[in-house]
């Protein structure tokens, strides 16, 4: 497969880089998603009750070097076994899933513009610049509904290590984006324009 094309998608937690990627699938099936939650590091030792012991939101949490493996595969044209993470237990899972090549490659994650390799092989860099009080109230249901927290434990989290990573790692990163998306995947207007991109590459 010849001309491959890697769209990369950021933004804080809770930001509606997901939103995005849901708005995309609905109007495009021809593409393969790696999101780069899939690739963190196990903390086997962490729980509710001391969440803040492993920190999430620090570039360090990540397997970066497979995630590069990956994608370089997947820009060849080769498949990849993409790993899968178990956000309850704090861990990677033995289940794999197998990602084949497509035409494009959309890759979504809160720190996939601070390693430059990753960024030199992206054909189109999006940042989701989503106000910190929507992203957090997101979060917070999020991780209560989906992955068993409990409010205290979100809020301390939130405000021991996502705040101060956020402003870190991630929102300096805005600066390597070629397009800023204000709200995520309620742009209509901007999806509109990613979703023609995307058309076009595929043909």
């Amino acid at each position: 497969m010849e001309n491959v094309r890697l769209i990369g998608i950021s933004g804080g937690s809770g930001s509606g880089k997901t939103t995005i990627i849901k708005r995309i699938a609905d109007r495009v099936s021809e593409f393969v998603f790696i999101p780069q939650d899939n690739y963190y590091k196990s903390a086997l030792h962490i729980s509710n009750a001391n969440i803040t012991d492993f920190n999430f939101d620090h570039p360090d949490a990540f397997d970066t070097e497979l995630l590069v493996e990956h994608l370089k595969k997947l820009k060849a044209g080769k498949p990849i076994q993409m790993p899968t993470y178990d956000f309850v237990r704090h861990r990677r899972s033995k289940e794999t899933i197998r990602a084949e090549p497509q035409q494009v490659v959309l890759v979504e994650g809160i720190m996939i513009f601070l390693e430059s390799k990753i960024r030199e092989m992206m054909d189109l860099k999006i940042y989701v610049d989503t106000p910190d009080d929507i992203r957090f109230i997101r979060r917070l249901e999020r991780d209560v509904n989906e992955r068993g927290r409990t409010m205290q434990s979100v809020i301390k989290q939130y405000l021991k290590v996502v705040r101060p990573g956020h402003y870190m790692f991630i929102e300096p990163t805005k600066k390597y984006a070629d397009i800023i998306i204000p709200e995520g995947g309620y742009n209509t207007s901007a999806l509109r324009v990613l979703t023609s991109f995307i058309k076009d590459i595929i043909g």
